[in-house]
């Protein structure tokens, strides 16, 4: 019988997530979509949590404004699974961490990968989109490689994405709502992405008490 190898140390703050990874639902953290249609396509995105000198971070991308998807959204590095990564579990994490070196110049050396959360589907593209958990031992500030894909990198302040008065609800103009969060950039973090932190957060219990009734119109990408 294999055995499964042992996953990475992470550090103490870091635990409740890598003990959630394998066992959190999928409608803990998509209650609308939690399951990919046999169509969907696979893609993956990196969760990369760091210890920054401001304290734990987590890596977020500002999307160039000039593209025909998703311009100007807060998101994390990822995209689809290509043959060449392999298929399943490995396929995806080899999927996401060559996305963010595409996109931002990661190098996957200084990677710990830590876990998975369950395949997610993303209605508008028709994705099937795999969390990659990782944490990155050795930090250090990124710049943008794809320019047609990512306007800035963003180290995010964990601390901030947790503060109360950074959150907020979206309303987008078709008349969807959903959580939010101020990082400083023209487009507040939403949709997929906000979804996840703000349930994953949730789930291991770091949200703080915020007010859900600070509605907020989406602003378009400039």
């Amino acid at each position: 019988m294999n055995q499964r190898a042992p996953l990475p140390p992470v550090p103490e703050w870091l635990r409740p997530l890598a003990e959630i990874a394998g066992s959190v639902e999928p409608e803990r953290l998509s209650p609308r979509f939690p399951h990919p249609p046999d169509d969907a396509r696979p893609a993956a995105v990196l969760l990369l949590f760091s210890d920054g000198e401001r304290g734990p971070e987590l890596l977020l991308t500002e999307r160039a404004t000039t593209l025909r998807q998703h311009a100007g959204q807060v998101s994390f590095p990822g995209g689809r699974v290509d043959p060449g990564d392999g298929a399943g579990q490995e396929g995806f994490v080899a999927a996401a961490l060559r996305e963010a070196q595409e996109e931002v110049g990661l190098d996957p050396a200084g990677v710990d990968v830590f876990g998975t959360l369950p395949t997610l589907w993303l209605p508008p593209s028709n994705f099937a989109v795999a969390p990659v958990l990782a944490y990155w031992r050795e930090p250090q500030m990124l710049e943008p490689v794809s320019t047609a894909e990512v306007r800035t990198v963003l180290h995010q302040p964990i601390d901030e994405l947790l503060d109360p008065k950074r959150r907020f609800t979206v309303i987008h103009p078709l008349g969807w709502r959903g959580p939010a969060f101020d990082v400083g950039t023209p487009v507040p973090l939403w949709g997929f992405t906000a979804g996840i932190i703000a349930r994953l957060f949730e789930v291991v219990g770091w949200e703080r008490p915020w007010d859900v009734s600070d509605e907020r119109e989406l602003p378009t990408p400039s």
